[in-house]
């Protein structure tokens, strides 16, 4: 059965689609790893080489504007040469990051190991949602969100263990060449079973009128998910990247089982991941379900910026704030295909998805202040507070939906 079959709602078989969603799902897992392949040795490097933690931030504000630039233009490149050689470059470059982190001798070393993550960071949202919306039959799609929202935050659960446990093995470089190594099996994976990973680009025929390669962008609703994101993101780049140094500031948490509690919250979102593809799946209003798990979590966020749990209530409370958010996570994968034009999956989810990389971009350098400064509490309060305006993006766009749906 055809991608283009598949994109009229018609099934294929239950194999064929749970393969697809497999590879993907590694895929996601192998981008989101990438996403932490420095922040859970930053103990490291500043004790190496001596940094604080605004240029730390700064480290993954290159990964995020390189990453963020790069997918919006991704976007444009798969809708128009298919998807799955894009992928296999972002593997590659990953790849290159890993053995330039392991000859990294400088605080520029580093930021060139964040820009190229960053370029291999940058076409996978594009690439997976174009490959998942074409390749799979429309009634799993939500549990083809799940699994891939579910792998991705696997990826992050596992950056921080590999890392740190391969580094107390042996040291922080030889982590770095293991993790190269990585990325060479899923690598080799992915391309022995490339023939699932092909898609079809939109071709017009010819005469017809073939719409502005730009024109989805006057769309507002493009730009009220492009604004949850850039929010939502915010307060998860906090926690991915300052979670750690928080818990030891506020309650003297080892460096150990501060790195156990993030690790903790991303299995957490990926239990929440898996919940959510069944809500995802049932749920005709994504974007309130969305709002409802933001604003969950942005009150248990709030309630950790309290410290009045202590140390073992704040780091149970914070896995479980992982697990509130990331039961929204199929939903608003679901919210954002809704609001997607026919025929510019690419395009879109390239455009929408780089607001999450401005997310990760600006929040280092504003949260690295605060942290700088000592305003522990404040940081996690302020991250609270943005994925609290995150709930009003999020029916934002279900209100514009809906009525460029009645429009159509």
């Amino acid at each position: 059965m055809t991608s283009a079959s598949l994109a009229t709602g018609s099934a294929a078989p239950l194999r064929q689609d749970a393969t697809v969603i497999g590879l993907v799902g590694l895929a996601h897992a192998s981008s989101h790893f990438g996403h932490l392949l420095l922040p859970p040795l930053f103990p490291v490097f500043i004790t190496e080489f001596g940094l604080s933690y605004s240029e730390l931030g700064l480290l993954m504000t290159a990964f995020f504007v390189v990453s963020g630039l790069g997918q919006a233009g991704a976007g444009f490149v798969v809708d128009r040469l298919g998807a799955r050689v894009l992928l296999f470059m972002a593997l590659g470059v990953f790849m290159l990051a890993c053995v330039a982190a392991s000859l990294a001798t400088s605080y520029a070393g580093l930021l060139a190991v964040a820009a190229l993550a960053g370029l291999g960071n940058a076409t996978f949202h594009p690439v997976d949602f174009t490959i998942l919306n074409q390749r799979v039959s429309a009634p799993r799609l939500g549990y083809a969100f799940s699994a891939h929202g579910l792998t991705g935050n696997l990826g992050w659960a596992a950056a921080p263990v590999f890392l740190a446990g391969v580094s107390a093995l042996s040291n922080w470089r030889t982590a770095y060449l293991a993790a190269a190594l990585m990325y060479l099996a899923v690598f080799s994976l992915l391309y022995a079973k490339r023939a699932q990973l092909k898609t079809e680009v939109v071709v017009h025929p010819a005469g017809a009128p073939a719409e502005h390669s730009m024109a989805f962008m006057k769309l507002p609703v493009v730009w009220w998910c492009f604004g949850f994101f850039l929010l939502s993101t915010m307060t998860l780049a906090v926690v991915q990247g300052f979670s750690v140094s928080l818990l030891k500031a506020l309650h003297g948490v080892s460096f150990e089982a501060a790195t156990l509690t993030l690790t903790a919250y991303m299995l957490c979102g990926a239990l929440g991941m898996l919940v959510g593809g069944f809500v995802a799946a049932r749920s005709l209003h994504s974007d309130r379900v969305v709002a409802i798990c933001m604003g969950m979590g942005a009150a248990l966020l709030g309630l950790c910026a309290t410290g009045w749990l202590g140390a073992t209530g704040t780091m149970v409370l914070l896995a479980v704030t992982g697990f509130a958010v990331g039961i929204g996570g199929p939903s608003r994968d679901m919210m954002i295909k809704r609001a997607t034009p026919k025929g510019a999956t690419g395009r879109v989810y390239g455009m929408v998805y780089s607001g999450l990389d401005v997310g990760f971009a600006l929040s280092p350098m504003v949260f690295g202040v605060f942290m700088d400064r000592g305003w522990y509490s404040a940081t996690l309060g302020g991250a609270a507070l943005v994925l609290l305006l995150s709930v009003v993006a999020a029916l934002g766009v279900g209100q514009r939906t809906v009525v460029a749906a009645r429009r159509g």
